[in-house]
């Protein structure tokens, strides 16, 4: 290992490695985070605590200099500490950090634990143990370390305790008293080994030390907590002094035992954690009835078996199990039957077992009295039928199994069963398929896993046809659950099958709760909430949640959090199945129309709130069928765009596949604005494509023209220039032809702004003076105010201030008399960048600040980190790269989310010229490069002569020829595209001369 964190800090091998002090903590707080950013911020606080110095992170950096120099001459790589625009991190490989290899094998014991294999669990933990050298990264006083040190070391304890507890059931005991005293003595106020080391001297016949070890506990509690010892404590100290030894054999009874649980399945695969989880709640805090709940074919009783083979030592009387047919094609069994059943199973002579139920239940309860014994009450169809069989004493353990929630039971720790997760999934189709077939086609294995929605049954049922069929390949049934009769059609084997499964599952619920199981299959989404659900069934909402309840009961649907819902793929495609039939047709179809209508009224509603005055004409003209949910889901705003971003996208999809062509093109439009200010450039793609083609089809050149002109937004955002130029091009040959005067402006101006984006600045002031021709006199402030907002950004790129000065003032007059708070941003932005261009600061900095303000008011991101890349520049021309670094860092993750890919470009370029003027020659390069790289892909000239120039001061101290040929190279790039950036370009080119 190269680096140990579990005692003093060791780097290579040795202790003394790092010396000084603050290196040491920086170091130590990247290995506390190893494979993770760490922020500036947390390093200085952690190394300064509360008196940083104002040259605090230029110090961080010479640290993080001196660790790389000290790291290489131990040979370790040069990239292992990293530099991001955050902060830094480290670089480790699995086996590097001791605190990483001991995490991974104390995992490793617990599993087996779990698997009930308690030699191999003492092996892993104590290698765990072996690995620590003292308390964690003893040595560093730094707050920030020690806090999280105290984790880890906590972290070790909790592993001690669980070795104990093993190594008790191992009759270890003698080898125990040492480590433990000595550990209580460190410790004296942890609860859990005091009672270790009480069990332990008591399994030693030492009962007298035992019961001392208790009376010191309890005099510590009291002097310093002021408190007893805990129940646990309490009953352990009782045991002792009534000659119960917890490790002692078990009894000699005369009632024979009892064997009737199931085999348990050898392939049995996953749920280490769930099984780890249920063993310490049983065998640690006395859970003695545990429920187990979950959807068809989740492996509830196959868990339940497990986890009563791992604890069938600890009762040793009776093991009990009943199938009480709940979800089955027999009638439930009632609690009298299933009694009897109990009774038999314990040896009790059909003579004695009376007719009367609570006669049965009292010789049941007498049967139980003494015995340690467990009892497994699986597929129950609810608390009633449950509820009667709870035996009362505490020596019992009672595992309950259902695909209800048993909500009813007063007692009971409930714990619902998701499906595996890919991984586990895979392993289990192994086990029944076959490891090395499975293992040939991992793509393949993959993909028929998730096909199966990971439902242990599905896994099981596909297996079986994989094993059952050795000529075909994983690949193949891979195939089939796509292109066959669908997922469950395969999933079958002999009698068993996953819909016969659901089938039972969904035969239980009301007739009204089966209406709306069925109709959300329709709904495409991976979540939907009430309201979806209330206009999919024309419900009230109070009714439809009382619906959604009975269907979550019954692991119909899952309600992930308060108020919105999911179905499994496998269940969702079951109720699908339903609606597909004949007779239902109707039913689908009406469905469907409710479904696509609710989206576009709400997604419509929204729009009108976000948009520009000038565009919401071109919104389609709805009217709610059902306004009080449209005003609901509105009221969430851009909020409940992202939610159902997915969604929205389908429900295109859907609407063109199932003959809904006008709704498929107006829920696209409908949705353009947030998809555009969001970055969601690949749905809005998609959905316009989409939108267009069925406009195309119906013959609907209005809506053609409006499909073209949104989805060159796209294009324009992704600096695929040409391809909106293309499309705004045909969109406005159509509108001109059919007369529509706005829309031609509309397409006009932003035909002008991809041309200045293109670098083409006189083909774009060309058409915007072509749009202004058409709105002089015709007093449209609406329209003339999205025009100079255009104009005003061509002209700041192409260097024309004083143009560019006029127009945005004139923009800024028009947007307050509209009112639109949306275009006065830009106005007052536009203005703060010419100022700053000009030369005009400080009013640059009153209006940029104010644009900053008023442009995370209107949510725009976009907006948001031009202004933040715009003031970061000021901040680094008047000599402070640290608060520009800050400010561009924030730029770029505006720009990330909203993906703007030249944004994005713009931003690193000008954050790594922060760096650059802080002193980080290397990493400004190595950011220049990467946009150089990122920009050249795009096409973006600009940003690629930003990228040149950058390299080029990079370099010209140390290689004045690389640097010249880059400046070269940018120089003919910012010609080409007409920007002012190219008389720099030619002064730096003649001082290097």
């Amino acid at each position: 290992m190269r680096f140990g964190i579990l005692g003093p800090l060791r780097v290579g091998g040795g202790e003394a490695t790092v010396t000084a002090g603050r290196d040491r903590v920086v170091l130590a707080m990247l290995l506390l985070r190893a494979g993770r950013v760490v922020p500036v911020e947390e390093l200085v606080d952690a190394v300064w605590e509360e008196r940083p110095p104002a040259t605090a992170k230029a110090q961080l950096h010479s640290c993080v200099s001196r660790l790389r120099q000290r790291l290489a001459a131990l040979g370790l790589p040069a990239d292992v500490i990293v530099t991001d625009p955050v902060g830094y991190g480290i670089r480790v490989e699995p086996a590097d950090l001791d605190f990483d290899v001991f995490a991974r094998t104390v995992e490793a014991a617990r599993a087996a634990v779990a698997a009930g294999q308690p030699a191999e669990a003492r092996r892993h933990y104590r290698q765990a143990l072996g690995l620590w050298r003292g308390p964690a990264l003893s040595g560093i006083r730094s707050r920030a370390v020690r806090r999280r040190a105290q984790t880890l070391d906590e972290q070790r304890l909790a592993a001690l305790e669980e070795c104990v507890d093993v190594e008790l059931r191992l009759r270890q005991a003698a080898d125990l008293v040492d480590e433990l005293a000595e550990s209580v003595d460190r410790h004296p106020l942890r609860e859990r080994l005091r009672g270790q080391l009480m069990l332990a001297l008591s399994a030693m016949g030492r009962q007298a030390d035992a019961l001392a070890v208790y009376r010191e506990g309890r005099r510590i509690y009291a002097e310093e907590l002021g408190i007893e010892p805990g129940a646990a404590l309490q009953e352990l100290h009782q045991r002792v002094l009534a000659g119960d030894l917890a490790l002692g054999g078990p009894e000699n009874r005369a009632v024979a035992p009892v064997r009737s649980l199931p085999r348990a399945i050898s392939d049995f695969t996953g749920r280490q954690q769930t099984m780890a989880r249920l063993v310490k709640e049983i065998e640690e805090e006395g859970a003695r009835i545990q429920l187990i709940d979950g959807m068809a074919g989740s492996g509830k009783t196959t868990l339940a078996v497990h986890v009563a083979a791992a604890l069938a030592d600890r009762y040793p009387d009776a093991h009990l199990f009943v199938d009480l047919h709940g979800h089955s094609e027999r009638t439930p069994l009632t609690p009298a039957a299933a009694v009897a059943t109990l009774l038999r199973q314990l040896g009790v002579p059909a003579e004695r077992v009376p007719l009367d139920l609570d006669d049965r239940l009292a010789v049941w309860r007498s049967e139980l009295a003494g015995r340690r014994a467990l009892v497994v009450l699986d597929n129950a169809a609810g608390a009633d039928q449950v509820a009667p069989l709870l035996p009362t004493g505490p020596d019992c353990l009672v595992l309950i199994t259902s695909r209800r929630r048993l909500v009813g039971l007063d007692e009971g720790r409930p714990s619902s069963l998701p499906v595996l997760d890919p991984d586990e999934g895979i392993e289990l189709l192994g086990r029944v398929a076959g490891q090395e077939r499975v293992a040939a086609e991992p793509q393949a294995a993959a993909e028929v896993v998730r096909r199966c929605g990971y439902l242990p049954l599905a896994i099981r049922l596909a297996g079986a046809r994989l094993a059952h069929r050795p000529r075909w390949r994983v690949a193949d049934l891979a195939e089939r659950l796509v292109t066959g009769g669908g997922p469950l059609a395969e999933l079958a084997a002999g009698q068993r099958s996953v819909g016969q499964a659901f089938a039972l599952s969904y035969a239980q619920v009301s007739p009204a709760a089966q209406r709306l199981f069925r109709l959300l299959g329709l709904h495409p989404g991976v979540r939907f909430d009430n309201r979806v659900a209330a206009a999919l069934a024309e419900l009230p909402l109070p009714e439809t949640q009382d619906l959604l309840d009975e269907l979550v009961d019954s692991h119909l649907a899952e309600e992930v959090e308060p108020g919105r819902y999911r179905l499994h793929d496998l269940i969702r495609e079951y109720a699908r199945l339903l609606l597909a039939e004949a007779d239902r047709a109707a039913e689908r179809r009406d469905a469907l129309a409710r479904l696509l209508d609710h989206h576009l009224h709400v997604a419509v509603a929204i729009a009108w709130t976000v948009e520009a005055a000038g565009s919401r004409p071109t919104l389609p003209a709805v009217t709610p069928t059902r306004p009080d949910l449209v005003a609901a889901c509105a009221a969430g705003g851009r909020a409940w765009f992202e939610e159902n971003l997915a969604a929205l996208t389908a429900l295109v999809r859907l609407a063109e596949e199932e003959g809904f062509p006008a709704r498929c093109w107006q829920l696209a439009r409908a949705c353009w604005r947030p998809n555009f200010d969001g970055g969601h450039l690949d749905e809005l793609i998609e959905t316009h494509t989409i939108g267009l083609r069925v406009a195309e089809e119906l013959g609907d050149e209005v809506a053609i023209a409006m499909m073209l002109n949104y989805l060159s937004s796209a294009y324009y955002r992704l600096a695929r220039f040409p391809e909106a130029i293309r499309l705004m091009e045909v969109a406005l040959d159509l509108r001109r032809r059919l007369g529509l005067r706005g829309e031609v402006l509309s397409t006009l101006w932003n035909l002008g702004a991809s041309y200045a984006g293109n670098g083409e600045y006189r083909q774009g002031k060309a058409k915007f003076d072509e749009a202004l021709a058409l709105i002089t006199g015709l007093n449209d402030a609406a329209e003339l105010t999205n025009l100079q907002n255009n104009l005003c950004l061509a002209l700041l790129g192409w260097g024309r201030y004083e143009e560019a000065l006029h127009t945005a003032r004139l923009h800024l007059l028009l947007a307050r008399q509209t009112q639109d708070i949306r275009q006065t941003s830009h106005a007052v932005g536009h203005l703060g960048m010419i100022r700053h261009r000009m030369g005009d600061l400080a009013p640059a900095r009153r209006l940029l600040r104010v644009a900053l303000h008023l442009k995370r008011q209107t949510g725009n991101r976009y907006g948001e980190g031009e202004v933040r890349n715009e003031i970061g520049v000021m901040e680094r021309e008047d000599g402070r790269p640290e608060r520009a670094a800050a400010l561009h860092r924030e730029a770029l993750v505006a720009m990330m989310e909203v993906g703007d890919r030249i944004g994005q470009c713009a931003s690193r370029n000008l954050l790594a010229r922060a760096i650059l003027d802080q002193g980080d020659v290397s990493s400004a390069l190595d950011l220049h490069r990467r946009v150089l790289t990122d920009a050249t892909r795009l096409g973006a000239r600009y940003e690629q002569a930003r990228a040149l120039d950058g390299i080029a001061r990079c370099l010209r101290t140390s290689d004045p020829a690389a640097a010249r040929s880059h400046w070269m190279r940018a120089l003919a790039l910012f010609r080409q595209v007409e920007s002012p950036d190219q008389h720099e370009v030619v002064r730096l080119l003649a001082e290097l001369d």
